[in-house]
């Protein structure tokens, strides 16, 4: 009987991924909300403190983003903290001795396609919370902040993928595996 139920569940799986595959596509901007934290330019310096700016900001806004279930949710959460997300983003520079200071803003702008992985974002249109450290102008950290696929790693080195549904399917699973 737990074979039947398992290989019906992956038979449903399959189908509604067969389903999904023909559905017409309303586009990536509506699917995900990204996060660009960019340096004030490619100076060493300016690269290394961005990323403790990225662990700051993300260490804020974990609990809260956790706690949102659609994409408008998350995505008024973080028009309702900019100044929030300003003065943590504002601390760690001023902490580690620079002048100037960071501006944030949720904005939809165009991404090219990016592969880390398994996970494929097509170059499209993405409403993003952007943050500039100074000037803005030198090279990126990105993340995606709803659906909760948001990574951490040092320095964007190692990352840990945390999708709600994939930690469904593995809960599935692993008490699938207990009953044997």
């Amino acid at each position: 009987m737990k074979k039947v139920c398992i290989s019906f569940f992956a038979c449903i799986i399959i189908i509604l991924s067969a389903i999904g595959l023909f559905l017409p596509k309303s586009g990536p901007e509506t699917e995900y909300l990204r996060i660009h934290i960019r340096a004030d330019s490619n100076d060493e310096q300016a690269q290394a403190v961005k990323y403790l700016v990225k662990e700051a900001v993300v260490e804020y806004l974990t609990p809260y983003i956790a706690q949102c279930d659609t994409k408008r949710k998350a995505e008024t959460l973080l028009t309702d903290r900019l100044e929030e997300i300003e003065a943590v983003a504002d601390k760690v520079l001023r902490e580690n001795g620079f002048d100037y200071t960071s501006s944030a803003g949720v904005k939809n702008e165009k991404f090219p396609t990016r592969v880390y992985g398994s996970l494929t974002l097509s170059a499209g249109f993405y409403d993003a919370l952007i943050i500039n450290l100074g000037s803005g102008s030198g090279d990126n950290w990105w993340c995606v902040v709803y659906p909760p696929l948001c990574f951490t790693g040092d320095s964007g080195a190692g990352y840990v993928y945390k999708s709600k549904i994939l930690e469904i399917i593995d809960d599935f699973f692993s008490r699938n595996k207990e009953e044997k």
